[in-house]
């Protein structure tokens, strides 16, 4: 089972069609998916899970790192973690990165910069955030924009971070994820 935790500002905000459902039509195809805010989620049910997605937000709701405390979890589990852009951000926070404001909004031109079983080569990326992080020391950039970097992975845990957004267009990177 899958699980994709709504970054939105508040449970059942309009945003949720937004950011959550376009990742479960994706992920659902694969396997059962079960959507829960971010601050519904305990420590204790995350490892009944066999894959976690943390979704994105809308521009301007950064809400979700007034809240670092409640995904302190990111950095015990074991279980698959993807964060798309405000997932991204809240993953560098929890490892102690800092997030600081650069706007991107539409398409972007990603390069990789190593080897992984998400994506490769060249590709063109929906981008819609205001922030990015400083990439934590436990973690290697996998693509690069001219701007920053647009994915990370941790170095020793299958916990990855993409600031663009998979669920818009590259839909193959979350099917990717699901899979591994």
């Amino acid at each position: 089972m899958i699980l994709v935790i709504d970054m939105n500002h508040k449970k059942n905000s309009l945003a949720f069609s937004e950011f959550v459902l376009p990742i479960i039509s994706v992920a659902e195809k694969t396997e059962v998916c079960v959507a829960k805010h971010y601050s519904e989620t305990t420590q204790k049910e995350i490892g009944k899970y066999s894959k976690i997605i943390l979704s994105g937000t809308t521009l301007k709701d950064n809400t979700y790192l007034d809240d670092v405390d409640k995904f302190m979890w990111i950095r015990k589990t074991d279980v698959h973690v993807l964060g798309i852009c405000a997932g991204m951000q809240i993953i560098g926070a929890v490892f102690d990165s800092g997030v600081r404001r650069c706007e991107e909004i539409g398409m972007t031109d990603v390069e990789t910069v190593k080897k992984n079983p998400l994506f490769s080569g060249k590709f063109s990326a929906y981008e819609l955030h205001s922030r990015v992080i400083d990439v934590p020391e436990d973690f290697c950039v996998l693509a690069k924009s001219k701007k920053c970097a647009q994915a990370i992975k941790h170095k020793r845990k299958d916990i990855y971070g993409v600031l663009f957004h998979p669920e818009v267009r590259n839909r193959e990177i979350i099917e990717r994820f699901v899979g591994l």
